[in-house]
């Protein structure tokens, strides 16, 4: 029995997939699990699944009509390059972060590049009592079969070698890389880690990892990393060192098109993951078919490209705006009316390079007794459902928030689980 958070963090330490238990010397995770009956965990799963559904919807209009993503996008050549390179296939696993109101779920965004979190979010419900001995009371316990089922449809025949490629330079990312290799590998894959400037052309119409020819390239390094360097504010310096990745994109890109190498995400993800994609979905929802355009209703807020937005009408209606840039990720270039003062938001709004953001009207979660919000982020692997990832905090989710182990209710009671 753990009976304090040091002894639960130093269970989740000796696993070797989570590193760090903590953040600013707070708890980063709660040993009391987050319980979902099964109707809530289907009404999740139902709307990630649309979601995800409806991002494909706007991928294929804008591999059809060009000129939408010229309207609605900022992309720089290296941006074009990447869409160009797999439109409009941007899909293997994504993460909808879901939010139940008194309306139903809704989903502030999609998360198709590089998700993260599943480290944490298996490693946790391991620790609770009873959450990993079926797939009945863990949804997450399958999470590593169905994205390696995923990898292998996506893969040229043959043996499976899978090039890990991700920011060597960041430590947060090791916990996720020690995951997804240890997946792999326990499934009799070949595993070969490295950043993109260790990707080489391997001399038969493929790339190569250290000399190592790779079938699949699991893309864990963010498409807006792979391009042009950019800032988001207008008084923000520019980056010292902003040139893209052009040699190993391209490497990549004619690798995929002579059918040599896979690449999970693909890069079409450079526009789903953009925000302004959620725009898109609103402003061209005529375009859309007409089970696309009840879905877009019903689970994503209204969302527009901030140039197309009267600076007076947001000063004015600030509690019912969020503003987000296009790339931003885990809370960062998230700006929320209601929780910020008149003068922040109008800097905010003055600062803020147009073409780069979107507003997105403010949506009211459901609290906890403790006056907290559950971020419910939804493994989607190939259009399906696959687990669950939750995080709680008062106010928007971002770096500081805690991660809570998540089961299902499947005649499991809470006196099984272990509590904080």
């Amino acid at each position: 029995m753990l009976a304090s958070y040091d002894d639960f963090a130093a269970a989740l330490v000796a696993e070797g997939i989570v590193k760090d238990p903590w953040v600013d010397g707070e708890p980063r995770f709660r040993m009391t699990p987050v319980l979902l009956d099964r109707p809530t965990q289907a009404s999740l799963y139902a709307a990630a699944e649309a979601v995800a559904a409806v991002h494909a919807a706007g991928a294929e209009l804008c591999a059809r009509e060009p000129a939408l993503v010229a309207r609605h996008f900022d992309l720089p050549p290296s941006y074009e390059r990447m869409w160009r390179a797999s439109a409009p296939a941007w899909h293997g696993i994504a993460r909808a972060d879901v939010f139940l109101t008194e309306d139903g779920p809704r989903v502030c965004e999609l998360n198709s590049d590089t998700p993260s979190g599943e480290p944490e979010a298996v490693t946790l419900n391991r620790l609770v009592d009873g959450a990993g001995a079926c797939a009945f009371d863990d949804p997450n316990c399958r999470l590593g079969d169905a994205v390696f089922e995923m990898v292998r449809a996506v893969a040229p025949p043959g043996p499976l070698t899978i090039g890990l490629v991700y920011p060597t330079e960041i430590t947060e990312d090791l916990s996720v890389i020690e995951l997804y290799a240890r997946w792999f590998e326990a499934r009799g894959a070949r595993v070969v880690l490295g950043s993109p400037f260790n990707l080489r052309p391997d001399g038969r119409g493929g790339v190569a990892m250290f000399g190592v020819s790779c079938t699949v390239v699991w893309r864990h390094y963010k498409t807006d990393w792979w391009g042009e360097r950019r800032t988001v504010w207008r008084s923000e310096d520019e980056y010292a060192d902003a040139a893209p990745l052009s040699e190993p994109l391209e490497w990549l890109a004619a690798g995929v098109a002579r059918g040599r190498v896979a690449v999970v995400n693909p890069f079409g993800a450079v526009l789903t993951q953009n925000k302004r994609m959620m725009a898109l979905l609103w402003e061209e929802l005529p375009r859309l078919p007409r089970w696309a355009r009840r879905l877009v209703r019903r689970y994503l807020p209204p969302t527009a490209r901030l140039e197309t937005l009267e600076r007076a009408r947001l000063r004015a209606e600030r509690a019912q705006w969020v503003l987000k840039s296009d790339y931003g990720c885990e809370g960062e270039e998230v700006v929320i009316g209601a929780e910020t003062s008149a003068a922040a938001w109008a800097r905010a709004i003055d600062d803020a390079i147009p073409r780069r953001w979107i507003a997105q009207r403010r949506f009211v979660p459901l609290r906890n007794a403790a006056g907290e919000v559950a971020n419910h982020g939804v493994y989607v692997v190939g259009g399906r459902a696959a687990g669950l990832f939750t995080r709680l905090q008062i106010g928007a989710t971002d770096r500081r928030a805690v991660t809570a182990p998540t089961i299902v209710d499947g005649g499991v009671t809470l006196a099984r689980a272990r509590r904080s």
